[in-house]
């Protein structure tokens, strides 16, 4: 309970921060392409709404509160629906296995992000890729334990994302460690990302290890206690792509792109990113599966 209650108090300074950041600029409100409206599916058309997926706060992409989000998806999400002429909600469940699985059974007609984007996933599903990634790690200021890429990771407790690509990365790394003769590593797995930097801040991980425009935030946010480590290196990956998840074959995803696009050439798209400050991770053109191999 209390580390609950510490958890909820740390995210309600990062939201208002947050709200703040959010307060910059306006975004210009977008008209109708009728021509894309026509290519959604009758029953959305009629309905007049979407339901978009999230699995918790993912800064500065989704902050939840409550019943309701703000963050750069949000932003692009209403600036799609008005592409579209339907409105998009917002749903929260509990990790991303609850994520896929919601969108995959149709109880929500798609899931913003971004999610990472690897050739395993696409087998259930297909990806709508609008930004790129790195992933580096959070670690207190001064980077007490040296942790600067996978290898120097053996000995330390690395706290991930349950269910995302950089646990199985930091998982295949223990299992190295300790053939290497090394220390192991202690994984700590957590349900969202606030309960994940908590964990960094209050020193019961030695890092976290997860995509880096999220970290950015945190560890502006954190007074001064983190910092971040292992920029500009692969980490384990290969060119890392995120995205919109659709089912497989949906005709939703070549739609979502296309709206996506337009948001790219009539300049929304960088308005929105800068604004959250996400210029290093923006891309020229939008893309269906752009992703590659889930490390092994």
């Amino acid at each position: 309970m209390y580390f609950r209650l510490i958890a909820s108090v740390a995210f309600a300074g990062l939201t208002l921060a947050g709200s703040a950041l959010a307060q910059q600029g306006s975004i210009a409100k977008q008209t109708v392409n009728e021509e894309l409206r026509a290519r959604l599916p009758e029953t959305l058309r009629s309905k007049g709404k979407m339901i978009s997926v999230n699995n918790g706060s993912f800064p500065p992409y989704e902050i939840v509160t409550g019943t309701e989000m703000s963050g750069a998806s949000s932003d692009l999400t209403d600036a799609i629906g008005q592409v579209l002429g339907v409105t998009i909600e917002h749903a929260t469940v509990g990790g991303l296995p609850a994520l896929l699985a919601g969108v995959n059974a149709g109880r929500y007609q798609f899931a913003f992000g971004p999610v990472g984007d690897f050739k395993s996933r696409q087998e259930a599903n297909d990806f709508v890729d609008w930004v790129q990634e790195f992933v580096v790690f959070a670690v207190q200021k001064g980077n007490p334990k040296g942790i600067t890429s996978l290898d120097t990771a053996c000995g330390n407790r690395i706290a991930v994302m349950a269910g995302g690509s950089a646990e199985r990365v930091i998982q295949v790394q223990a299992e190295k460690c300790k053939a290497d003769g090394k220390s192991p590593i202690e994984v700590q797995s957590y349900s969202d990302q606030p309960s994940s930097i908590l964990s960094v801040r209050s020193k019961r991980a030695d890092a976290f290890f997860s995509s880096q425009a999220p970290l950015t935030y945190f560890v502006a946010q954190a007074n001064g206690q983190l910092e971040l480590t292992g920029v500009g290196a692969r980490n384990g990956f290969e060119d890392l792509y995120q995205g919109a998840v659709v089912p497989k074959g949906s005709p939703l995803g070549p739609v979502l792109r296309d709206a996506v696009k337009i948001l790219i050439d009539n300049g929304t798209y960088a308005a929105i990113m800068k604004k959250w400050g996400l210029e290093n991770n923006m891309l020229k053109e939008p893309g269906l599966n752009l992703g590659g191999a889930l490390p092994k």
